[in-house]
């Protein structure tokens, strides 16, 4: 793992629509869907800081949001089954 990143991961449940639609576009831009509502990736604490406040401003008083820091030995004991693997400790994206 990258030093000073986790793996994160984003899990919500929001009622109304309009509002579960542009978190998951949020999400979409940082992460990666691994359930309908759970989304993970590899950032910094300050990244997934200021994720979940632009996801808190769209959260009513009966949803919620959780966010998990998972580090390198937590995710070496994590297991996956189904379709989304857990995203390998070297992974990463070239654009």
């Amino acid at each position: 793992m990258s030093r000073g990143t986790h793996l994160y991961v984003f899990a919500y449940d929001i009622e109304r629509d309009r509002a579960r639609a542009r978190v998951a576009k949020l999400l979409e831009n940082d992460l990666v869907r691994v359930q309908k509502s759970v989304f993970e990736g590899r950032m910094t604490p300050a990244a997934a800081r200021r994720i979940a406040e632009k996801i808190e401003r769209e959260l009513a008083p009966t949803d919620s949001l959780r966010v998990y820091a998972i580090t390198a030995q937590g995710l070496d004991a994590s297991r996956s089954f189904g379709m989304a693997p857990i995203a390998e400790k070297s992974a990463f994206l070239l654009f």
